[in-house]
């Protein structure tokens, strides 16, 4: 077989791992939210309620150093399979380094118990130490915020094993997740820069609640219902959500809701479920290595043809109020011809 053979052959591979599964369907969930357990203004059978009652289908309960008991609030609000609470943890390494003060947090979702967090030589190794604790728990990491207190940057990232998922849209209002042009890039920018040193890594949109009650801490702490993710999944089991993010097989959101994402041959199409009531309008990026807009339109579906020389292909979506959601990268490889 030739070498342009082979390589077609792969490329195809890599690409029918998008592929639907039969009866899946779509379910939206939060990776990162707190309880009074640990720094959330309320009790997590409220947080449960407020999730169950807001039209999610699952959240994950991440308090800070501890892995709540979710199976008090399934028995409560699980029933029929309408609704699911699954375990999880933010491993938190604050503390004072060697330069100044560390601030790395990671989720651990889905663990088998509780990870103990790191105290490292630098932000880097701290953070490696975090994610090999979560893999020794059981969990699937999540590099949470990685501008709070400028943390984290794409080389820190890179440079790590074991992360899974990382934040691009954290919507607590002191994270940074906006970025303040080239010297402090947003959290989608990183991604970006990540991606494209060849590591795969998914983006994740999250509320990061502390705050469910009126006051003054909302203007300060995390809110929920301001950022998701919406995972494809035959059944809604703590099992299949963790198997199908750690896929890969979700989209992150603020507010944008897709119909379908499919992967078919070489064609990306997106189909977004229009707001017709307010005739709101979609702005529709594929995105390729390095971040570059690889085409930009208004069209519902949104169809990308993949040349082969992109290296990932992802999609950002924008409606007409500012609200987003992103796909999760496509990676592809180049067709080389025999010489």
């Amino acid at each position: 077989m030739s070498l342009h053979k082979r390589l077609i052959i792969a490329t195809l591979l890599v690409l029918s791992s998008f592929r639907v599964p039969l009866e899946a369907q779509w379910y939206k969930g939060n990776t990162h939210t707190h309880t009074i357990n640990s720094g959330g203004d309320s009790t997590p059978d409220d947080v449960a309620k407020w999730y169950r009652e807001n039209g999610y289908d699952f959240l994950f309960i991440t308090d800070h150093d501890m892995v709540t008991d979710v199976a008090p609030l399934n028995a409560i609000y699980g029933g029929g399979g309408q609704f699911l609470v699954i375990r999880g943890e933010e491993v938190t390494s604050n503390f004072a380094g060697p330069s100044g003060g560390i601030f790395v947090h990671v989720n651990s979702l889905n663990p088998r118990e509780t990870a103990k967090s790191a105290q490292g030589t630098s932000a880097r190794d701290t953070l490696q130490q975090d994610l090999d604790a979560i893999r020794a728990a059981g969990g699937l990491a999540q590099i949470n915020h990685p501008n709070f207190m400028w943390q984290l940057n794409a080389s820190d990232i890179a440079a790590v094993k074991g992360a899974r998922l990382m934040e691009i849209m954290n919507m607590h209002p002191l994270v940074n997740s906006f970025g303040a042009g080239q010297a402090y890039p947003a959290t989608e920018d990183l991604w970006d820069q990540v991606l494209s040193r060849g590591l795969v890594i998914w983006g994740v949109a999250s509320d990061d609640t502390h705050a469910l009650k009126p006051g003054v801490s909302g203007e300060t702490e995390g809110k929920p219902g301001k950022g998701w993710i919406v995972v494809r999944a035959q059944h809604l089991t703590a099992g299949e959500i963790t198997q199908a993010i750690d896929k890969g097989d979700f989209y992150a959101s603020t507010g944008v809701e897709l119909k379908d994402f499919q992967v078919r041959g070489k064609q990306i199409a997106i189909e977004i479920r229009g707001q017709d009531r307010y005739l709101m309008k979609y702005r529709t990026q594929f995105i390729g290595k390095d971040g570059k807009v690889l085409q930009d339109g208004t069209a519902n579906p949104a169809v990308y043809g993949i040349k082969g020389n992109e290296g990932y292909v992802r999609a950002r979506i924008t409606d007409s109020n500012g609200s987003m959601a992103w796909t999760q990268p496509v990676f592809v490889q180049p067709e080389q011809r025999d010489q």
